[in-house]
């Protein structure tokens, strides 16, 4: 079992950055691949970023160039630094965890609670 909870939301100016964190329990935490989604109002989750171990990651075209993904094993913590913000970029932002690196949500086991992300222009 995994808990995740996520907290760095918050909101900021078009151009602006901010850096989500995601905290997670449990003492397999390095063996997991894990992601960030975001939904925004009347729209369906869509993947943002994914790492597995420390160097492999995977970017939705949409922010590629712009948000980093990272990981902390010794703290169980998995972050995304979101730089060159959009108001498109709002939406409320989960974090996520699961065994395999893709962009599919179904994939992933463990869900955090969300953190809000409000971008004004």
């Amino acid at each position: 079992q995994v808990q995740l909870v996520e907290s760095g939301g918050g909101l900021v100016q078009a151009g602006g950055s901010l850096r989500l964190s995601c905290a997670a329990s449990g003492r397999t935490f390095n063996n997991y691949a894990m992601a960030w989604f975001r939904q925004a109002p009347g729209k369906e989750r869509e993947f943002v970023a994914a790492i597995r171990w420390s160097v492999n990651t995977y970017y939705a075209d949409s922010v590629k160039g712009r948000f980093t993904i990272s990981r902390d094993n010794a703290k169980n913590t998995v972050y995304l630094q979101m730089n060159s913000l959009k108001p498109e970029d709002t939406a409320v932002y989960y974090c996520a965890a699961g065994t395999v690196l893709t962009s599919i949500s179904r994939n992933y086991v463990y869900w955090g609670q969300g953190t809000q992300v409000t971008v004004s222009s």
